[in-house]
C-alpha cells in the first residue's frame, strides 16, 4: 500500500498445513487491517515510524481482543517494511525478515532483520531432510512453526508484528537526506530469495533490474528458479514457493 510519502509491505505469516491460528478472522485480514491503520499513522508525519508502528499493532489487536486468542502465539503476524518522505528525510523501517534496498549518493544499502533465520535450527534441519510431500514432512513443518512461534517477541528470539505494541520497539531503522536518494526497494523475504537464496544477482542488481524492468519481471525470475528445483535439493529451503511483494521507489 502506498501514497505519496509513504510506502507499506506486509509480509503475513502463515500456518503450517493442518494448524489453527486462535484467529477466526485469518492472517489476511489482520495483515489488511495492520497495513491500513499503519500507513494511516505514518502518512500523518507526525511520529517516528516505530512509534507509528507501535499504534498500528495496539489498535488492530483491539479490533479482535475480545473474540480471538490475540496473544497466542500461533495467532497472526506479520513482517513489516515500511519508507517514507519526511521533509528532507528519507526514512525506513524493517521488522522481521523484510528487506530495505537503499541507493544513495550511487552506494547500495542492504537492511534485513534476520532474527528468525537463527532461531529453531533443529527443527528447520528436520524439515529440510523430510521428503517432499511425505507425512514426515507435514509433521516437521508444524514442529518447526510450533517452535518459532514459542520465540516470537522474545528476547533471544524474533520479533514481528503481532498483539504485543512493544515489538515496535525492536524494529530497525534508518533515514537519509532525501536529495541522496536515487531509489530503494522493500522487498518480502519471498522476493528477496533472488539474491539471498537463488544468488541470481547482488543487491545491486536487483535495484537495477527493478529499475529496468519492475517488481513484475524480478518476481517472475524468482518463481522460475522456484520451479526449476520443486524439490528443494539445488536451494534448500523450508517451502519450493513463498509470497513475494516488492515496492520500488523513485523518490
Amino acid at each position: 500500500m502506498s501514497s505519496p510519502t509513504v510506502v507499506v509491505v506486509l509480509d503475513g505469516a502463515g500456518m503450517a498445513p493442518g494448524m489453527e491460528s486462535g484467529c477466526t478472522h485469518g492472517v489476511a485480514w489482520y495483515v489488511s487491517q495492520l497495513g491500513t491503520r499503519l500507513h494511516t499513522e505514518a502518512a500523518r508525519q507526525e511520529c517516528p515510524l516505530a512509534e507509528c508502528l507501535a499504534v498500528a499493532i495496539e489498535s488492530t489487536a483491539a479490533l479482535h481482543r475480545d473474540t480471538c486468542a490475540v496473544d497466542d502465539p500461533l495467532s497472526p503476524s506479520a513482517t513489516v517494511a515500511i519508507a517514507r518522505m519526511r521533509g528532507d528525510l528519507f526514512e525506513w523501517l524493517v521488522l522481521g525478515d523484510c528487506t530495505v534496498l537503499v541507493d544513495s549518493d550511487d552506494v547500495v544499502t542492504s537492511t534485513t532483520d534476520d532474527r528468525l533465520a537463527h532461531v529453531a535450527q533443529q527443527a528447520r534441519e528436520a524439515l529440510a531432510a523430510a521428503a517432499p510431500g511425505s507425512e514426515a514432512e507435514r509433521e516437521a513443518h508444524q514442529a518447526l512453526v510450533r517452535e518459532e512461534r514459542s520465540l516470537r517477541n522474545t528476547p533471544g528470539g524474533y520479533w514481528v508484528a503481532a498483539a504485543d505494541p512493544a515489538a515496535a520497539t525492536e524494529a530497525l531503522t534508518g533515514a537519509e537526506s532525501a536529495s541522496g536518494v536515487q531509489a530503494a526497494a522493500l522487498l518480502s523475504d519471498g522476493a528477496a530469495r533472488l539474491v539471498t537464496t537463488f544468488h541470481a544477482t547482488d543487491w545491486r542488481g536487483c535495484l537495477d533490474l527493478l529499475a529496468h524492468n519492475g517488481p513484475d519481471n524480478v518476481i517472475r525470475q524468482v518463481r522460475e528458479a522456484e520451479r526449476s528445483d520443486p524439490d528443494l535439493s539445488q536451494w534448500p529451503r523450508s517451502k519450493q514457493h513463498d509470497d513475494a511483494t516488492i515496492a520500488y521507489i523513485c523518490p
